[in-house]
């Protein structure tokens, strides 16, 4: 796209209803405004996709009737998206997918099998090659929606020397290191507060702290790691709703701006962002919240230039366009008629 006021993004979608899939639509930053959305990919419940750092390959959770997986795309030079191939097995399809750095594995967690998988990809054209790690989680927590493992996140710290894996059923975040051949290995676990639902974890660009979403408590748990071992620690709880809200509320994303100065976390049920300031000590301190204008906020992002944020409304079928201040964090509403069926995850391309 030569145009560099026009950025791309790709959403992943509930195939229930009308939508096809996955879409893709255009933010223009100059006029401050999401047009041409557009489905790109007809797949069943491609709720969460990840992008090649080159942006050459999306990949996305897949399901195909009664079997689960991935399945890779090239992304064309006009921004479409082209099948490579699938990998999948029977059971429940998975919940999260990322990707390294330098396009050699992409790493998937299965919510209702409580798995980790690793798979290594194929450098010359994407292909994802059956898995060559799949580990699965023990284990319970004190809450009836923790009667067993949730796996709900997978990502490679940093250094990209270990896998930082959350799991929402055991309250806990293991860390494994992950060999040239794509095996995991287990090297730390960190129990975090029991009944507090870890979801998703975002690292700040420091590469020694970590913020992580709680879906039951509402909180971020701010995280030190620690590269020579993997091991992380715990240094503060900060709620994401306010004191005195008493209806049913879920975390949901987390991302932090580029600069590591703010922090911004969804709750589904408040109906909101959460945005902290992130002071001196790595530690959050609460600015506001900001109404995202529908139903169910499943996730947001900020985009490339860090001067927008699209969230998406998972149950009101809706895109919401930000403006983001670069020197408060705080966001300003744009635009919230963006129609879109069943929203979970949005990506950009990136320029």
């Amino acid at each position: 796209m030569t145009n560099t006021n026009l950025q791309q993004g790709f959403i992943g979608t509930y195939t229930k209803g009308e939508s096809k899939g996955i879409y893709s639509f255009i933010l223009d930053s100059t006029e401050g405004k999401i047009t041409d959305i557009k489905a790109v990919a007809t797949l069943e419940n491609p709720t969460y996709l990840t992008l090649s750092n080159d942006k050459k390959y999306l990949y996305s959770v897949a399901k195909d009737g009664k079997s689960g997986g991935l399945t890779a795309f090239s992304i064309t030079d006009n921004g479409e998206l082209a099948l490579i191939n699938s990998q999948l097995s029977a059971g429940s399809p998975p919940c999260h997918v990322s990707i390294d750095s330098q396009n050699r594995y992409v790493f998937s967690t299965n919510y209702h099998k409580g798995t980790v998988e690793s798979f290594l990809l194929n450098s010359e054209d994407g292909t994802v090659q059956p898995a060559s790690s799949i580990i699965q989680h023990e284990g319970s927590g004190p809450d009836p929606r923790q009667e067993k493992p949730h796996v709900h996140y997978a990502g490679l710290t940093p250094d990209e020397k270990y896998l930082a894996v959350v799991d929402l059923g055991t309250d806990t975040l293991t860390t494994y290191e992950v060999s040239t051949d794509g095996k995991l290995t287990k090297v730390h676990l960190l129990p975090l507060k029991a009944g507090s639902g870890p979801r998703h974890l975002t690292f700040h660009p420091n590469g020694m702290l970590a913020y992580l979403m709680t879906e039951f408590s509402s909180e971020v748990i701010v995280l030190r790691y620690h590269s020579d071992n993997g091991h992380f620690t715990e240094e503060q709880y900060i709620s994401t709703i306010p004191a005195d809200f008493s209806e049913n509320n879920q975390g949901s994303a987390i991302h932090i701006s580029a600069d590591g100065r703010f922090v911004y976390a969804g709750n589904r049920g408040h109906n909101s962002i959460a945005v902290f300031r992130v002071e001196e000590t790595g530690e959050l301190s609460f600015l506001e919240h900001t109404p995202t204008e529908g139903d169910w906020p499943r996730d947001f992002e900020i985009d490339p230039t860090g001067r927008f944020v699209v969230a998406s409304n998972q149950e009101s079928s809706n895109l919401v366009l930000f403006a983001r201040d670069e020197n408060t964090g705080k966001l300003t509403l744009l635009q919230s008629d963006i129609t879109v069926p069943h929203p979970v995850c949005v990506k950009f391309l990136g320029n």
